[in-house]
């Protein structure tokens, strides 16, 4: 088979690496891929937006199936453009991608199917926003209701913290027109947790836990980023609770867009905040997490595209559980300075293969480019550097001597991935 990944992180260099491994695959192609993915596969320049062209270059390739890695690709409609030319793609269609692409319709749809979620009101007017957040005071969460890379979550403390971030949404439209409607939440307290599964619209199969770190510093500390690190399993999700996450968060929201006539085919990732009155879902994403990937796909021991394919032709009931690796996982996201906000670039990276020879580590490149031999730093997160080890306090350790080997100027990383877990 001819396989093309579509994206360019740390996500895409997990999936690329994982979908090497399947004996069905000949050829991998990337859209348009980085420093790292280069390794494993032919990267070409095209967007991961950039649907026709992505397009014309899978009819050209004749390429059997497409992973399409980020939102972007799916809320551009690849998977309808495709499909018009029975293209397989992995991934919901666009009305499906609405899930991601929009937190009001997200919420909507939980509220109206049952599924657990903190209660909230959304606004496209400013003065109606704070008249709310006024009245029902604070802590409360303000939400960008579009596309914001992970970045566009505010947990207010006051209710001027909770204000400013509802005028720097609507009016100062910081982060584009992703925050010209806006979600006013309750604020959730508990652990978080990331559960993910493949549907095929009718058969549901939960993948391993795993937990994620949003804060760019140590303690949950600063700003919200997409993401500076992941391990898997998360011990705070219980066997019971697995399953009633399963039971009341992606069986009754399956259900549900089947109900409204919306086939949902591909990941389901859902942030579940877990409160003293049980699981609460945070947020919906229409694919693999980042670094939640990074930190699931070592431990897989099923073939990646074999269950991709049942997915897409609806044949997942074959599938009614996956075969796992029972170690612990852990990821280190190394981010250039300045990240999460203007970030420094073109930094040489070094030590990459020395890292790369320490027993059961990954290198996942995420902001990285090939120059000449080199590798240099293009993105804010940089690396994912991931270790496998008997238990977790074993793979953070394995983890933090691989992130030892590896430097570049203003590189910057979290020192307590995997902490909670112990």
């Amino acid at each position: 088979m001819k396989i093309l990944v579509v994206g360019s992180g740390g996500r895409e260099h997990a999936l690329a690496w994982k979908i090497a491994q399947s004996k069905l695959v000949k050829k991998i192609f990337c859209a348009p891929g980085n420093g790292g993915i280069s390794q494993l596969a032919e990267c070409v320049d095209i967007k991961a937006d950039d649907v026709p062209g992505l397009l014309d270059f899978a009819r050209r390739e004749k390429i059997d199936l497409t992973v399409a890695g980020p939102e972007a690709a799916l809320v551009a409609g690849i998977v309808d453009e495709f499909s018009n030319y029975k293209l397989p793609v992995f991934g919901p269609r666009k009305r499906a991608a609405m899930l991601e692409e929009s937190k009001a319709f997200a919420k909507q749809i939980m509220m109206h199917y049952h599924v657990p979620t903190a209660g909230f009101r959304v606004f496209v007017d400013l003065s109606e926003a704070k008249k709310y957040i006024g009245a029902r005071g604070a802590p409360c969460v303000v939400k960008a209701d579009g596309l914001a890379q992970g970045k566009g979550v505010i947990v207010a403390k006051s209710i001027q913290e909770a204000n400013r971030a509802a005028t720097a949404m609507i009016e100062n439209r910081a982060f584009g027109d992703a925050g010209k409607r806006i979600i006013v939440e309750d604020c959730l307290v508990g652990q978080e947790a990331s559960i993910l599964c493949f549907t095929d619209s009718k058969v549901i199969v939960p993948l391993v836990t795993s937990q994620d770190h949003k804060r760019i510093f140590d303690n949950d500390l600063g700003p919200n980023t997409g993401g500076m690190g992941a391990y898997s399993p998360a011990p705070v999700v219980t066997k019971e609770l697995f399953n009633e996450i399963t039971q009341k968060v992606f069986s009754r929201m399956i259900a549900g867009l089947n109900a409204e006539g919306i086939e949902y085919r591909g990941i389901l990732y859902a942030g579940i905040m877990l409160t003293k009155t049980g699981p609460q879902v945070l947020e919906f994403n229409v694919r693999f997490g980042d670094p939640e990937t990074q930190a699931i796909l070592p431990r897989l021991k099923t073939d990646l595209v074999e269950v991709m394919l049942a997915v897409v032709n609806q044949k997942l009931s074959r599938y009614p559980a996956l075969e796992w690796d029972q170690r612990a996982c852990v990821c280190v996201v190394c981010a250039a300075k300045g990240y999460p906000g203007e970030y420094t670039k073109d930094k040489e990276i070094f030590g990459l293969d020395e890292a790369a020879k320490l027993e059961d580590v990954m290198v996942f490149h995420s902001g990285t480019k090939k120059v000449g031999d080199k590798i240099v730093t293009s993105g804010g997160r940089v690396l994912g550097v991931t270790g496998l080890g008997a238990t977790i306090k074993d793979a953070i350790s394995k983890t933090y001597s691989a992130v030892n080997k590896i430097s570049f100027e203003g590189m910057q990383y979290r020192r307590d991935i995997g902490r909670k877990a112990i």
